[in-house]
């Protein structure tokens, strides 16, 4: 798996957030005023999904379908783990130290946390 760009991305999402099949005029629509993006936009950058893996699609009369091959928390885990490894060195309290940068966490934050490593201890 290789990371996706942001518009690849973008269309991911509307893509994950959609029972299949999806449309470009789905996503199109989806994406609203995010994106001013026309049709062959859209087009090309579904057809790079497809290529890389991430959809497959099928034509129905002149319309294409797209249908996700990757789901997104299989997508997120494989991009945490990367980012995790590339920034952190697969280290969580870095990880932590870097999110927080001086700032304090909140109770409920903290709470949260030792609830979350109690849990994974037993």
């Amino acid at each position: 798996m290789k990371k996706l760009p942001d518009a690849e991305f973008e269309i991911m999402r509307v893509v994950w957030a959609n029972e299949p099949p999806i449309t470009t005029a789905m996503v199109m629509e989806q994406l609203g005023s995010e994106r001013k993006w026309k049709a062959p936009t859209v087009i090309s950058l579904m057809l790079r999904l497809v290529k890389r893996g991430f959809l497959r699609t099928e034509k129905e009369g002149k319309e294409r379908t797209y249908f996700p091959l990757v789901s997104k928390e299989d997508y997120l885990a494989w991009e945490t783990e990367h980012f995790m490894k590339q920034y952190h060195e697969n280290s969580f309290l870095s990880f932590v130290n870097t999110l927080y940068n001086g700032k304090q966490p909140s109770e409920k934050e903290l709470d949260d946390l030792l609830k979350w490593v109690k849990e994974r201890r037993e």
